[in-house]
């Protein structure tokens, strides 16, 4: 009888865990590109989140013009690093990134010595309406910690949460240097204490970290990790948490992180493909400022199997520490119709043809000499609101709109309401002052229009030909 039970019981659990394994390969079409989360260099507006897409996973395109995608109004206001997560069923994507901004002139000593214990953390539902960042201390309850830089996360199938990891530069047995520390969550808000992860012999830091799983286990394991140690580090194991073994390192192609020169990368970044039959690692190298390089390898267990792999093309940016994830084509439609290649402009007054439409303190008005340009500049974009209308996004603030708010104008942040998708919609008109001009008839509002008064934007009815002359305009590059 006791056995008969046992039986059972494992069968249920057995069938569990099938069932949970089914739910969530069948969330999710099959992958058809690659989505890389990236930031560029340390310059005005360079340390944000930069996406760009690509079919085959060697050529890639620039989403947004190039220009960042999401931007961090929370601790530095600068971001590194980032990391994009996918749920198992395809419901919730997380970017976390590393609170950092060089180009702030914080030194690299005070970075890592004084610097944010924090981690940025935006969700999304559908991979293009982003929440407000939000800090996550990670590494506040690391004795001495100075720094969380770096974070990645995996989800680990075994407890159904996130394992995060990250570095954090702190002492520990007389030694101060850079570590990997992990927590575990199930939603990016609450974290476990940090517990250290991985520790170098000696005073060796490690700061990058990346872990790919191999479903199949190919090469023997089912789980790979690549780490920036003075040369990089590939290691394998069943368990994201268990023990790991150290597969080699890339010292025979040339390739460290600085311990015996040849060509010194970091930030290393999986690719699986799409078809399952190869990994490919990019490398970050930043000693030269060649931004990212790949190599591939069909058996990670061993890495003689690794070959370079050219030709490739990263687009216009340079695109250092990031991540990639595979992604659907309903996934790459979302990502494409939301932040594709859409012309700078600037939209002029018919009336007043030295003044441009501009947000200054996210109120909206017409001005000459607009200071900084970008204040003047607009993508104009598929409606938020859907097919026959326009949105006006802001260059300089990506994941703001203009929109009208008790008939008044304001540069606002998108919140993924239906309420400011249809309050930031127009159907473009022939100019009611002008037919070679344009007019912005309101979405929700359609006997009102877009037109200035006093040189602030409004959202009024046009009764008279002062009101068709202040509703009229022009974009212009």
């Amino acid at each position: 009888m006791t056995t008969t039970v046992a039986m059972l019981a494992a069968l249920a659990l057995l069938m569990g865990t099938w069932v949970a394994t089914a739910q969530r390969a069948a969330a999710l079409d099959p992958f058809t590109g690659y989505l890389m989360a990236h930031f560029s260099a340390e310059f005005t507006g360079g340390e944000q989140i930069f996406l760009a897409h690509s079919t085959d996973g060697l050529n890639w395109t620039d989403l947004n013009n190039g220009d960042p995608v999401v931007v961090s109004t929370v601790g530095t206001r600068g971001v590194r690093d980032p990391a994009i997560v996918r749920s198992p069923q395809g419901d919730k994507y997380w970017i976390i990134a590393t609170d950092l901004r060089i180009a702030s002139g914080t030194s690299w000593p005070d970075a890592s010595e004084r610097g944010s214990k924090s981690l940025v953390v935006w969700e999304s539902t559908n991979l293009v309406d982003w929440s407000e960042p939000r800090l996550v201390d990670v590494a506040g309850s690391i004795p001495g910690a100075g720094d969380a830089w770096a974070p990645e996360a995996i989800y680990d199938p075994a407890t159904g949460d996130y394992v995060v990891y990250w570095a954090t530069n702190a002492p520990l047995n007389g030694v101060t240097k850079h570590r990997i520390y992990y927590s575990r969550t199930s939603d990016f808000r609450t974290f476990t204490p940090a517990q250290l992860y991985i520790d170098r012999p000696g005073g060796q830091g490690i700061i990058d970290t990346q872990i790919v799983e191999s479903p199949t286990s190919v090469g023997g394991f089912r789980y790979y990790r690549a780490s920036a140690d003075g040369q990089i580090t590939i290691e394998a194991s069943n368990s994201i948490l268990g023990t790991w073994t150290t597969i080699g390192n890339l010292s025979h192609m040339g390739i460290t992180n600085g311990t015996g020169g040849g060509n010194v990368v970091e930030g290393p970044m999986w690719m699986p493909s799409n078809d399952g039959t190869s990994w490919t690692l990019w490398l970050d190298q930043f000693a030269t400022g060649g931004g990212y390089m790949p190599i591939r390898s069909s058996n990670l267990g061993s890495t003689q199997n690794f070959q370079t792999v050219s030709p490739y093309n990263l687009g216009g940016t340079l695109k250092r520490h990031g991540s990639i994830m595979q992604i659907t084509a309903a996934e790459r439609s979302r990502v494409v119709a939301r932040w594709g290649s859409t012309a700078v402009s600037r939209i002029q007054s018919y009336n007043f043809q030295d003044r441009y439409v501009r947000h200054t303190n996210f109120d909206v008005r017409i001005d000459p000499n607009v200071s900084p340009a970008q204040d003047g500049q607009w993508r104009i974009v598929p409606g938020l609101a859907g097919t026959g209308t326009v949105s006006f996004q802001s260059v300089n603030f990506p994941d703001h709109y203009l929109r009208h708010d008790n008939f008044d104008f304001v540069l606002a942040r998108y919140d993924g309401t239906s309420t400011f998708r249809s309050d930031a919609s127009f159907k473009a008109v022939a100019g009611l002052a002008s037919s070679s001009w344009t007019s912005y008839q309101s979405y929700n509002y359609p006997d009102r229009y877009i037109r200035h008064w006093g040189y602030e934007l409004r959202l009024d009815p046009i009764t008279d030909a002062t009101g068709r002359a202040d509703a009229t305009f022009r974009t212009v590059g």
